[in-house]
């Protein structure tokens, strides 16, 4: 099963994930846990160009593009062969954040960076996208409140992008109803972590 993890900036999608990622390994499933961009030594590479703080002058197509690069590699060294194994991926981002950040708050359009997407994934879609859902407001204050936490490129972004962006991922979980589980990361963290768990064991 592919399972991937969508959410605004500073939603507690990590803390989530750790608890769930935890107890789905002590009832022996076999979990490989990675993210984007990144996974794999060549798209961390490409990682490291998109969100870069001092690449302000990088266009929003080719931010587009990157992002589908990285992904193709990510998926050819490390989701399918873990997939092919009856292995559970569980990705910390992937297309829909294309979608919602380039598609929805670059402006580039939701089609025009799927069909991207689609050359980049030959149509790969997770199985399952958990949607943590939170006011963007409260995800840029969690994240200046959190000292350890890395800051990129696009958390320097204003409100509105992000605001674009939650709206997006929205839209996303109305145009795919049967994959996306919307998770309401205004909660408590552990009931966040518990909602977590139970969305992904409902669909095992």
């Amino acid at each position: 099963m592919f399972i991937t993890i969508e959410g605004p900036e500073g939603s507690g999608k990590t803390t989530a994930v750790d608890y769930a990622v935890n107890k789905l390994l002590e009832m022996n499933y076999q979990i490989v846990r990675t993210r984007e961009p990144g996974g794999t030594p060549i798209a961390e590479q490409i990682r490291n160009v998109i969100l870069d703080k001092s690449n302000i002058a990088m266009d929003k197509r080719t931010e587009a593009l990157l992002y589908a690069a990285s992904r193709r590699q990510h998926l050819v060294e490390k989701i399918w062969p873990a997939l092919k194994e009856g292995k559970i991926v569980i990705c910390d981002r992937y297309l829909d954040s294309s979608l919602a950040y380039q598609g929805g708050a670059r402006e580039l359009g939701i089609d025009n960076v799927l069909n991207v997407n689609l050359f980049a994934t030959e149509g790969t879609f997770p199985d399952l996208t958990l949607l943590f859902d939170l006011d963007p407001e409260i995800g840029l204050e969690r994240i200046k409140a959190n000292a350890d936490r890395e800051v990129n490129r696009l958390d320097l972004e204003k409100l509105e992008f992000h605001k674009k962006v939650r709206n997006t991922f929205l839209e996303l979980a109305k145009r795919y109803p049967e994959r996306y589980v919307i998770i309401d990361a205004s909660k408590d963290r552990w009931a966040v972590a518990e909602a977590t768990l139970n969305a992904i064991l409902a669909r095992l």
